[in-house]
């Protein structure tokens, strides 16, 4: 398995999934509201749940629980464990 197969981009991850940020992806004020929550690569998280339709979806990282809408969390790419 090369190491890109293992790097997806948040919003693509389905609830349980376990990863560890590894780049942020977005540009501008999205890019500084992302890396303000504390998503800054090395931070490891886990997918804890999804809206019906997939946005927004909540994830767990350092003991605290964050909801992203589906633009936000497509800006974080995450080596999946």
């Amino acid at each position: 398995m090369n190491e890109s197969s293992s790097i997806k981009l948040l919003g693509e991850l389905a609830q349980g999934t376990r990863g560890r940020v590894v780049r942020i992806n977005a540009q501008g004020s999205l890019r500084r509201s992302i890396l303000t929550m504390g998503l800054v690569p090395g931070v490891e998280i886990t997918v804890q749940g999804r809206a019906p339709l997939g946005d927004p979806m909540e994830i767990v990282f350092r003991g605290f629980r964050l909801t992203l809408r589906k633009e936000e969390a497509n800006g974080v790419a995450v080596e999946v464990f």
